[in-house]
């Protein structure tokens, strides 16, 4: 898991990448909360994320937002961190240019930056969302939204209510020529705490099986 520093639109940007099993390995580009109420790549969910991707042999990076850790700049209301990612992601497919398929991870404000990334961006192939905060954001830029993927909450969490992520789901559901999977959690808070293995265990099950489908298409 070594340290990576890459050029991003406000500079210098802090990241940990682990590189893929194969040169052909799929590419994930994992996103953490918001920057102004802690949110940094070191996040538990963000860790469960980027792991469970490894697992899968991925090529995987998580970096900081501007402004955070090690990352040069400032905090930029969700357009600057959106232009960070593409950076990330570019420096990914730089890194990994052989790649079979492209996944985007984020975890509540990284969530919302992740389907603005899969909006502007085709080559991504899927999307995991976890905890989007779609009481606090908009997300009707997802019209349509161009890729299966999955949206992960948990019922308890206090701070994105259940029923407004359920909601998008459906919403995104009634979208033709993809397939959005909406998994509950359980007992699970914003942070899942005390279930990130079982968070880890429902977004590994999703990918293993979407990366079959796509293997044998």
């Amino acid at each position: 898991m070594p340290e990576v520093i890459f050029n991003g639109p406000a500079g210098r940007l802090e990241g940990r990448f682990t590189p893929g099993k194969k040169s052909d390995s799929p590419i994930a580009l994992i996103l953490h909360p918001h920057p102004v109420y802690g949110g940094t790549m070191n996040n538990k969910v963000v860790h469960q994320l980027y792991y469970t991707f490894l697992k899968r042999g991925c090529a995987t990076l998580r970096f900081n937002f501007r402004g955070v850790g090690r990352s040069q700049g400032a905090f930029d209301n969700g357009q600057g961190e959106l232009a960070d990612a593409a950076s990330a992601l570019d420096w990914l497919q730089t890194i990994a240019p052989n790649s079979s398929q492209c996944w985007i991870a984020g975890f509540s404000f990284g969530a919302w930056i992740g389907m603005q990334l899969l909006m502007r961006r085709p080559e991504i192939t899927g999307f995991i969302s976890v905890a989007p905060p779609a009481n606090t954001y908009d997300f009707t830029f997802l019209a349509p939204c161009p890729s299966s993927g999955l949206i992960v909450h948990g019922t308890a969490d206090n701070v994105v209510p259940p029923q407004d992520v359920a909601k998008l789901a459906e919403r995104l559901s009634n979208q033709r020529g993809i397939t959005v999977t909406h998994k509950l959690i359980q007992g699970a808070n914003h942070f899942f705490v005390d279930k990130l293995e079982e968070l880890g265990e429902s977004v590994d099950t999703y990918v293993g099986r979407a990366m079959a489908q796509s293997a044998a298409a």
